[in-house]
């Protein structure tokens, strides 16, 4: 009777698995959300906990989310009266 949802709890999505498929605008948003909650100072603190542990989840998805895009942004070369395209590199964004 205390399953009011009517499915088991071993069905139920993980917050992991929503953190893995977020996009980087829902991640950051939740983030942000997440870091107004804990600023307000209202939550106990095992609440706190956990939500601070569900904001480092999604800043590291963010963060992975960064890293694949800017593995694939493609840098426009001029050659003579051409356009060209090249894979990005690092050393190419001036911050090493």
């Amino acid at each position: 009777m205390s399953n009011a949802g009517g499915s088991a709890p071993s069905h139920e999505p993980k917050a992991s698995d929503a953190v893995e498929e977020a996009s980087f605008e829902q991640a950051l948003e939740g983030l942000e959300a997440i870091v107004d909650r804990l600023e307000s100072g209202d939550l106990a603190l095992e609440a706190a906990l956990a939500a601070f542990e569900h904001g480092v989840a999604l800043a590291r998805r963010c963060a992975t989310q960064l890293e694949d895009a800017e593995r694939r942004i493609e840098v426009l070369v001029r050659d003579g009266e051409r356009w060209l395209t090249r894979p990005f590199e690092a050393s190419e964004s001036g911050g090493d």
